[in-house]
């Protein structure tokens, strides 16, 4: 049985080539369902391709490219965890994409 991801946990996800970052809240993840953001190993650093590199996984984070992932439905484990300021860092580029001008 899978435990519930946290907010900032790097999972695989059966049928996902990359990495997954769980990008919402924890109370929201309970419920099987999570928001993630994959990291892709190679690209360029920009304001919504933030770099992570936590020792065991290194990458670009594509913030722009968040998806609704029903964990409920496919396999998964958890595989790094990124640390409080890239927490930060990143759901903050998310919620620049949604924010009045």
């Amino acid at each position: 049985m899978n435990v519930y991801v946290s907010q900032g946990d790097i999972i695989k996800i059966e049928r996902i080539r990359h990495p997954v970052l769980a990008v919402s809240k924890d109370f929201f993840n309970k419920t099987g369902e999570i928001i993630g953001c994959p990291i892709f190993e190679k690209g360029e650093e920009g304001p919504l391709h933030i770099r992570i590199n936590t020792g065991e996984t290194a990458g670009l984070v594509q913030c722009e490219k968040i998806a609704l992932l029903d964990l409920n439905v496919r396999g998964y484990r958890r595989i790094d965890r990124i640390d409080m300021e890239d927490i930060i860092n990143i759901t903050d580029a998310i919620q620049g994409i949604f924010d009045y001008i």
